[in-house]
């Protein structure tokens, strides 16, 4: 006999994926709101072109786990072991790759990170993540969607 239900269940898990997501993201955002010269500054010598590159078709495609609490924690999951050591851990960039908090990169479609994801850019060094499941990818973008960095200036 199964004991509860599927209400309760997320009743529960809710709240436990919201704090391990903060635990995740918390860190992501507070780094940029408190050093955003630094993480600009960083930033410049990378340009976002390969954003812009993405087709239209890609574009238009939308997250499947968009607002999917399960898929936001799995995605900070994916990031850590799969973009931190380029990206950074708290997706400032580095020497390696740029800034994912940068506006360029948040005003992006779900479609166009998932291409971007999809397809790398090899010749600035990201591999192609095609391989991943197609699933992981889109909880990736989640997870990379769900900062609530400010504007810059």
């Amino acid at each position: 006999m199964r004991t509860g239900s599927a209400c309760h269940r997320s009743a529960v898990f809710l709240p436990i994926a919201i704090a391990c997501l903060l635990s995740v993201a918390a860190p992501i955002v507070a780094a940029q709101q408190n050093n955003p010269v630094s993480l600009e500054n960083r930033s410049k010598k990378w340009n976002y072109e390969e954003i812009e590159n993405a087709p239209e078709k890609a574009c238009l495609r939308p997250n499947p786990f968009e607002n999917d609490p399960e898929a936001l924690l799995a995605g900070g999951k994916l990031y850590q072991r799969e973009c931190s050591e380029c990206h950074g851990m708290k997706a400032e960039g580095g020497k390696r790759a740029p800034s994912l908090l940068r506006e360029e990169a948040q005003q992006a479609s779900p479609g166009t990170l998932f291409w971007i994801l999809t397809n790398g850019v090899v010749r600035h060094g990201m591999p192609v993540w095609s391989k991943l499941p197609e699933p992981q990818r889109w909880q990736i973008v989640t997870f990379l969607k769900s900062f609530k960095v400010p504007a810059t200036p």
